[in-house]
């Protein structure tokens, strides 16, 4: 008779293999308990705004239940060009643009499409647990670029970096505004890397899901600003932050326009595309959602502010105001392994941070803590944390 042990022997070695999300890990403790106050997952607190979410309910209940064009519907290809020419002040085709069932699957995509079993993908640690684990289910080889910090600010060596890449090397992948460490490449960091891009012939893979998440004004350098039409590069976004939509499951890749048949095939055999009524929710945010952004930005900048400034305040934490992204990534004087603080301070402070040791090379000393949320919820949690510092 075949047993649950014998059934797991029998999956492939990459399943087996797949690591358990070390935010999940948390998350799953903490889950239920009473007054936690979650900062652990990337999300703020806010629901979908009404403009969105009528827009897709007006689309299921007229009946847009069929199976649509694989790359996207017409007209959100459509809007997702007309928001890069009026956010990036660049001119894309609609071809340009591949819909996508959430950012997870661009990447992923993405992934497929520049690379092949024992291929390397080298990217920058610490880094969103799901990057590896995606880069390996597919085949390739992750290898972590760990990036250099004092003080809490982080930066790449560019020598050290290029020196990374190996013959096996077929893409670099660059998450810029940084999701944990809240990193924003400038103008001359794009510059760097796209010339070793080029020089090596290796793709990028630009997640600048966090663009329009940037404190010192009003978007985040992008490769867009550096880059020529012949550059291989391959950009990955979603609906999910900008426009409170995590739970829409929507995202979409910028890609040049000869790859999109291709990037058709990887949607066609994957999902077969993303339902129509989903995506007229993703139109409506793409033409009347900049407003929206604004105001979810003016947000996060205050929630930032307090929620260091409190920790900062108890001269036992390592603290720098990210400059882009939602995230504060920050170290606790006296902590090691953040992984059963993670657990401790769940029960004891009563608030949910994502452990460090989540985030790969270079993070194992750090929490993580989504400030994107009420302004009182984050002074009570940044409170409850200091109270726990000051205990240990």
């Amino acid at each position: 008779m075949s047993t649950v042990s014998s059934a797991f022997d029998h999956l492939s070695e990459r399943t087996r293999l797949s690591p358990e999300s070390g935010i999940v890990e948390v998350l799953n403790h903490g889950w239920g308990k009473q007054g936690l106050i979650p900062l652990w997952a990337g999300e703020g607190d806010r629901p979908t705004p009404d403009f969105i979410r009528q827009a897709g309910a007006d689309a299921l209940m007229a009946g847009e239940t069929f199976y649509t064009q694989q790359r996207g519907i017409t007209e959100l290809r459509q809007g997702l060009a007309d928001y890069y020419r009026r956010q990036f002040g660049v001119t894309r085709p609609v071809d340009a643009f591949t819909v996508t069932g959430s950012g997870m699957q661009a990447i992923k995509l993405a992934i497929e499409a520049v690379s092949g079993p024992g291929d390397e993908i080298l990217y920058l640690s610490p880094s969103w647990p799901n990057l590896p684990a995606a880069f390996a289910l597919s085949g390739g080889k992750p290898v972590p670029f760990v990036m250099d910090v004092e003080d809490g600010r982080w930066s790449i060596d560019m020598q050290r970096f290029e020196a990374a890449v190996t013959p096996r090397t077929r893409a670099l992948f660059i998450n810029t505004p940084s999701n944990p460490t809240g990193w924003v490449a400038a103008i001359d960091d794009l510059k760097a890397i796209l010339a070793i891009a080029r020089k090596h012939n290796l793709w990028i893979i630009a997640d600048e899901i966090y663009s329009r998440f940037f404190y010192e004004g009003a978007r985040a350098p992008s490769f867009l600003d550096v880059s020529e039409d012949n550059d291989l590069i391959l950009y990955v976004n979603s609906f999910s932050k900008n426009w409170a939509m995590t739970g829409w499951r929507v995202g979409w890749i910028v890609a040049p326009p000869a790859i999109g048949q291709a990037l058709e095939n990887l949607v066609q055999y994957s999902t077969s595309g993303v339902a129509q009524f989903m995506q007229k929710g993703a139109l409506k945010a793409i033409t009347e959602g900049d407003a929206f952004v604004d105001e979810q930005v003016a947000l996060a900048k205050r929630a930032r502010d307090l929620f260091c400034d409190i920790l900062q305040s108890t001269n036992r934490v390592v603290i720098e105001k990210p400059a882009g992204a939602f995230y504060a990534f920050f170290r606790i004087d006296g902590l090691t392994d953040t992984r059963p603080a993670a657990i401790d301070i769940v029960d004891r402070a009563n608030v949910g941070l994502a452990p460090g040791t989540a985030f790969g090379p270079g993070g194992e000393e750090f929490m993580r803590a989504c400030f994107l949320r009420r302004i009182g919820q984050v002074e009570e949690a940044a409170g409850r944390l200091s109270a726990y510092i000051s205990s240990l």
